[in-house]
């Protein structure tokens, strides 16, 4: 497998654990978590985030509220239910397990 093939899988493996994190801490609009994500060098398009999103409230990880703006129509910001915070901390848990492994094996990392 090829290092752009392998990039390109691992982080469409992980874009639910990414998109968690960047809810984590304060309800988020769409375009904002995209801003985000992209300030953290991942960039992802309306196409991607929006199934991502619409998946995690349909297995109750997010919720999301409507806010009026000044400029347009209301928004709908999305925050971690508490299934979701469970959710993302077991995912976390195993994320360093993950690294635990990669450090024992190349405790160089």
């Amino acid at each position: 497998m090829e290092a752009t093939n392998f990039k390109q899988q691992l982080r469409k493996t992980c874009m639910e654990y990414i998109v968690l994190h960047a809810i984590k801490h304060k309800p988020s609009y769409a375009p904002d978590i995209i801003a985000e994500l992209k300030r953290a060098n991942l960039i992802v398009v309306e196409g991607t985030l929006y199934p991502l999103l619409t998946r995690l409230k349909n297995n109750g990880l997010l919720t999301y509220t409507w806010q009026e703006s000044t400029q347009g129509p209301p928004r709908k910001y999305y925050s971690l239910t508490d299934d979701g915070q469970a959710h993302l901390a077991a995912m976390d848990k195993e994320y360093d397990n993950i690294k635990t492994i990669i450090g024992l094996i190349d405790p160089s990392k």
